[in-house]
């Protein structure tokens, strides 16, 4: 857009009647009132690049509890036993959970 710098500005008392005026036709308008907006509508519309993984399938080997490996107590995730922080009142513990 072109901008012509020759055109006379407008001052600030103009520019207050202009915002003035917007707000008033505003006020008339019936959307503008309209601040509630259904989430679940908006979301269902927006649709990220590159989401649709419907034809996607995953191929992952999942392996037994290993011997050096245990279940944390508190988090359940199998961890190395170099992660065991201790064994409180009998229940292992990462040192994440510890910490």
């Amino acid at each position: 857009m072109a901008t012509d710098y020759d055109a006379p500005r407008k001052t600030e008392e103009e520019l207050n009647e202009d915002s003035i005026e917007e707000l008033k036709a505003r006020r008339h308008d019936k959307n503008s009132g309209k601040v509630d907006e259904d989430e679940v509508e908006a979301a269902e519309a927006f649709e990220l690049p590159g989401a649709d993984l419907s034809h996607e399938e995953l191929s992952v080997q999942v392996l037994p509890r290993q011997s050096d490996e245990f279940t944390c107590s508190r988090c359940f995730l199998v961890q190395h036993r170099s992660q065991l922080a201790g064994d409180k009142n009998g229940q292992l513990v990462c040192q994440d959970c510890a910490a």
